[in-house]
């Protein structure tokens, strides 16, 4: 069964953007950057792929996080999911997320909010 994490807390800090989750119920133990990430229209939110030796682990990027996640893409910083004081470099996140934005864009596909919110918060003209 593949789990979610929220992370619904987002700081830059030394060159990179930390996030951190909503509890710290998962274990970092064996958690892998997958590197690719999925839209989640309803929840208004990015997901980024995690995965163990058995299951994925889905990282939502909800919109509440999304100014600090386009201020770190703007200067280039590495993405760090800090969990119990442990780090997992969040890698390729922005090559996706460029892709995502893209397809987002114009697009109803994703529904109406989602565009709007995508445009709006990434200043997609």
């Amino acid at each position: 069964m593949n789990k979610r994490v929220e992370l619904t807390k987002a700081m830059i800090d030394n060159n990179s953007l930390i996030l951190h989750p909503e509890s710290n119920s998962i274990e970092m133990q064996g958690l892998q950057a997958k590197g690719q990430m999925l839209v989640d229209s309803d929840q208004l939110a990015f997901i980024y792929i995690l995965e163990t030796a058995d299951e994925f682990v889905y990282a939502g990027l909800p919109h509440t996080i999304w100014t600090e996640l386009r201020e770190a893409k703007d200067k280039g910083l590495k993405v760090i999911l800090q969990i119990k004081e442990q780090n997992l470099e969040l890698v390729e996140l922005f090559d996706e997320l460029d892709y995502l934005l893209e397809n987002i864009k114009g697009n109803a596909n994703y529904g109406e909010e989602m565009e709007k919110k995508v445009v709006e918060l990434f200043s997609l003209t």
